[in-house]
């Protein structure tokens, strides 16, 4: 639904390989780990609500580690969107991997690690009960270097229309591919996202596989202006009109940049 809040060609075929730009890493089980600040997103501008609690009146959530059911090996994460007063009310996580606040130990005080990364994947696994109820599900990928500013932002518009969105940093808008979005209930779900920072310095969206079934789409986007250096990761539920609580668990969350 929202985006700036912290905030095509389809074919089915194998992921894309990663070219090498710089030596790989990869963080693995990261909703299990340590680093994820939750905030709460209202409309009408969907900014983060300073003034807001996760137990407060106008929106509730709650991130629960290591949960065992259910779980694909133990290590779940509870991700839970609560009734407030709020309509369309949305839940953000974000969790620092590089620069100033790194849950992972990589501070990169000299910004050339950050700098050096340019293809990243984000691989999660989720389960939800009834995914009819989630008005859109959202995982991103950020990376701020040498004053630009990447959001790779993608949203499955689930009760929203069942189709893929990505973010338009200079519009600040969500752009329709155009690819179908159906995750299933109750069982779980296999998402991989590929993009990439271009030679140029561009945004490129590279591909989409959920379930198994890919959907490449190229697509390229400009960057924005920042004066801050790193790369985090962020994950969204959002409410919909009737302010209808779900929890979504997470498993598996392997983030690998390159």
């Amino acid at each position: 639904m929202s985006f700036g809040k912290f905030l095509s060609v389809v074919c089915f075929c194998l992921p894309l390989s990663l070219p090498s730009f710089a030596a790989s890493k990869t963080f693995s089980d990261l909703q299990s780990k340590s680093g994820w600040s939750g905030y709460a997103l209202l409309p009408p501008s969907w900014g983060i609500c300073s003034s807001c609690s996760s137990t407060g009146s106008r929106l509730k959530w709650s991130w629960s580690p290591k949960v065992s059911s259910p779980s694909m090996d133990g290590l779940s994460t509870k991700s839970y969107y609560g009734a407030g007063t709020d309509q369309w009310g949305d839940v953000l996580w974000n969790n620092h991997l590089v620069g100033s606040f790194s849950s992972v130990g990589l501070p990169d005080t000299s910004h050339t690690l950050g700098a050096s990364m340019h293809t990243f994947t984000y691989d999660v696994y989720f389960w939800i009960a009834k995914a009819s109820v989630a008005q859109a599900l959202e995982f991103d990928i950020n990376q701020f270097t040498g004053g630009k500013s990447f959001i790779w932002g993608h949203e499955c518009r689930v009760a929203g229309g069942h189709e893929w969105d990505v973010y338009d940093n200079v519009n600040h808008k969500w752009s329709p591919t155009g690819v179908a979005c159906n995750p299933i209930s109750g069982a779980w779900n296999h998402l991989i996202l590929q993009v990439e920072r271009t030679s140029g310095n561009n945004l490129l969206f590279k591909s989409i596989t959920l379930n198994g079934k890919t959907a490449v789409l190229n697509r390229t986007y400009s960057p924005t202006s920042t004066s801050w250096h790193g790369i985090t990761i962020n994950y969204q539920l959002d409410g919909n009109r009737y302010k209808t609580p779900y929890a979504v668990y997470l498993d598996k969350l392997k983030f690998t940049m390159q």
